[in-house]
């Protein structure tokens, strides 16, 4: 599990082919690996992966097809710049929210306009992950927790302070690209319970009659 709140950028090394899935090398930059042990889980971009070999400044990170399917990886060349966290500890200051490191889907970057001396941004969702959304609540952008300023349909925006800007990779991210998205895990969750018994068939889907017998509507 992660917070969200990002400890330094680093950098794709190497990008190793293994039999349709691939071997990342990165860079750690200013985080420290004193403290990690091979098998530890380390957040790149907001997604979950597993060190399989430490140095003192960098990491391998084997990433599997199901990985690369879901999340911006799939685009991952070498010398790009990736937000990187270490799993938080029972000590760990809970700055962010609780991020899971396991991208729901890929968003991309509509508007980025100045706001005094933040930069607000535009993102459109996956619209499977549109109901998840809500004003005021959390999201993770290439693990990053942010709260959401606005919502209009697929549609949200975040308010990026300057502070955030020089720390992660948000500085340099401009219109088109993509990110990785990863919604509130307590939403998910909501949703899997709401369904109650229908959730052990393989299609229950959350519908207007259900949230009727939950008492949600009237």
């Amino acid at each position: 599990m992660f917070t969200g709140i990002i400890l330094a950028i680093g950098k794709i090394t190497s990008i190793q082919k293994r039999g349709g899935d691939c071997r990342l090398t990165i860079h750690t930059g200013e985080l420290s690996l004193k403290d990690a042990n091979l098998g530890d889980s380390i957040a790149v971009n907001g997604v979950c992966l597993t060190a399989v070999e430490l140095g003192k400044h960098h990491f391998c990170a084997d990433v599997s097809n199901e990985t690369l399917s879901r999340t911006i990886l799939n685009t991952a060349q070498v010398a790009m710049p990736v937000n990187l966290e270490l799993a938080l500890t029972p000590s760990t200051r809970l700055g962010g929210h609780i991020v899971s490191g396991h991208v729901d889907g890929i968003g991309s970057v509509i508007e980025k306009k100045s706001d005094g001396r933040s930069v607000r941004f535009k993102f459109k969702a996956p619209d499977n992950l549109a109901k998840y959304i809500a004003e005021k609540g959390s999201i993770c952008i290439n693990g990053i927790s942010l709260t959401v300023n606005s919502v209009d349909g697929a549609m949200f925006e975040v308010n990026i302070v300057p502070h955030t800007l020089k720390e992660t990779t948000l500085g340099d991210t401009e219109v088109g690209s993509q990110v990785n998205l990863e919604v509130d895990l307590l939403a998910r969750y909501m949703e899997r319970l709401m369904k109650g018994e229908a959730a052990a068939q393989p299609s229950g889907q959350v519908t207007m009659e259900l949230l009727q017998q939950s008492g949600f509507t009237h």
